[in-house]
């Protein structure tokens, strides 16, 4: 684990930043050396990392902790992982599988979702959402139905409202 007291300590032995050693200590080599070679940007840069050294080495722990769970092959051993902005904070969370987004969004809806909400909240492009949905639809646990307005909709009737403002296709 990276300390912040110690990057300020490098920051500071290093000219005030200017030859970069606090980013060489948080695997920053390139700019490390960007810094060292340009006295900390003109010392621009050393300012800029005076105010922001703690959410560098907050960053820099959780890319070390991602390196560290990683397996030979290069990806984390068993589970899907991704970097999500919370704030201004950098957490890793488990990436949710496609089914589960349907299913927390049919729970969400009272059952009903379109293609164009699954590609939204799971990040897909449109085809593959309906193509999720229709196999789905295809195992018999979801329905394809259409809304009063004409809208296509995919309904899973176990989570469903039983006032459904809904007409069979």
């Amino acid at each position: 684990m990276y300390s912040v007291g110690i990057a300020y300590l490098l920051w500071a032995l290093s000219g005030f930043g200017a030859l970069g050693f606090h980013r060489f200590y948080l695997g920053k080599i390139p700019t490390g050396l960007l810094w060292m070679f340009t006295g900390g940007m003109g010392m621009i840069g050393s300012i800029y990392d005076f105010f922001t050294l703690p959410g560098q080495v907050r960053e820099a722990n959780i890319r070390n902790a991602l390196f560290r769970g990683m397996g030979r092959a290069g990806h984390l051993r068993g589970k899907n992982w991704r970097y999500v902005q919370d704030g201004q904070a950098h957490i890793v969370r488990e990436k949710e599988k496609v089914e589960h987004t349907i299913l927390r969004l049919a729970k969400e809806n009272k059952g009903v979702l379109t293609a164009s909400e699954l590609a939204l909240a799971a990040n897909l492009p449109l085809e593959e959402a309906k193509k999720n949905l229709e196999a789905l639809v295809s195992k018999g646990f979801a329905e394809l139905r259409v809304r009063k307005s004409g809208t296509l909709v995919y309904t899973l009737p176990e989570l469903m409202d039983s006032d459904s403002p809904l007409e069979d296709f």
